[in-house]
């Protein structure tokens, strides 16, 4: 459990980064909103594919 937690506060240190490096990319208005939209919809992909596994109380994957 340690370790997921200690994987996920490193995703979100990166995530984070990559987030303030597109804030200060100058792209105009419209597509600038769209590139953030865009990386928050896969920072929480990731982070939900990340936690899944762990919210299934002990079967990984019960869907196989």
């Amino acid at each position: 459990m340690l370790s997921i937690l200690v994987s996920i506060l490193v995703v979100c240190i990166i995530f984070g980064l990559l987030w303030w490096v597109i804030s200060l990319l100058p792209l105009p208005a419209p597509f600038g909103q769209i590139v953030r939209v865009v990386f928050a919809v896969i920072c929480v992909i990731w982070l939900l594919y990340m936690l899944v596994p762990y919210a299934t109380f002990g079967h990984p994957y019960p869907l196989r």
